[in-house]
């Protein structure tokens, strides 16, 4: 039962980001997903959060993912999306040039005892490796091996303050751009995903450094959902009450172009 769960969650996140790249491409006819007060688009974001709900207490929270065996991967993970930010990021661009070793990973917003992290810091603390599957919503999937370091360590290490809800993640990349103007990518998560014990800041792929293309230095990976959700290039985790207060406030960069907010499977 829980499989067929799984799957249909699995078709109606598809199904939200297809409409949303229908936004995106200008397609008339899908205008009400771009407008917050339409009675259509509002149907269907209750879907999603009953879809939500029903995921939670069906799946339970601590689920994991399925991981693989080394043999079951068959190549390189493939790069999507934003895969450059030294094109168009001059901060990102020096750090890369110095490998790295300016970087910070900062904790802030709902903590009692904000944090930052060398990229050295990070790799020398515990770390989880897991080969998982990755599920983009354009329709293809890649196995890979991910090693980092549990999100949930450095939050507790933050000491996350009561009434603390969601955790933004702020991005180098930017996207956008032509006639729109670029904005910084973000995304977010309940702390049920945050904590789940699969959910690391990455630092490594297929067992050596985590590839520009990829995300360097640190991607989050929160295995239980789609591609989208898995953030590239953080510098900053802000947890939060709420995320009215970013972007467009829907929670993430493609949600705020119409994308559903869980994109969980």
């Amino acid at each position: 039962m829980s499989g067929l769960i799984l799957n249909r969650r699995r078709l109606i996140g598809l199904g939200a980001a297809s409409a949303g790249s229908l936004v995106l491409a200008g397609c008339d006819q899908f205008d009400f997903l771009g407008q917050r007060n339409d009675p259509v688009r509002d149907f269907l974001e209750r879907a999603n959060s009953l879809t939500y709900a029903a995921q939670r207490a069906l799946v339970g929270q601590q689920a994991l993912a399925r991981e693989f065996s080394e043999s079951e991967i068959r190549q390189g993970q493939r790069p999507n999306g934003s895969t450059d930010p030294r094109q168009n990021v001059a901060e990102y661009r020096t750090l890369e040039a110095n490998g790295f070793a300016g970087y910070k990973l900062r904790i802030t917003g709902l903590v009692e005892t904000p944090k930052e992290y060398s990229l050295a810091e990070l790799q020398n603390m515990p770390s989880r490796t897991q080969i998982t599957r990755h599920d983009c919503v354009e329709g293809w999937s890649c196995i890979a091996k991910w090693t980092g370091v549990p999100l949930g360590r450095l939050l507790d290490e933050a000491k996350v303050k009561p009434g603390a809800k969601f955790i933004v993640y702020h991005c180098y990349d930017v996207m956008g751009g032509g006639l729109s103007k670029p904005e910084p990518y973000y995304e977010s998560s309940d702390l049920i995903d945050a904590y789940h014990p699969q959910t690391i800041a990455a630092y490594g792929l297929n067992g050596g450094a985590l590839p520009v293309e990829n995300g360097a230095p640190i991607r989050i990976r929160i295995e239980r959902a789609l591609g989208y959700k898995q953030p590239k290039y953080v510098h900053t985790i802000e947890v939060a009450d709420g995320f009215s207060q970013y972007g467009l406030g829907q929670g993430g960069y493609w949600e705020d172009h119409g994308y559903d907010w869980y994109g969980g499977i």
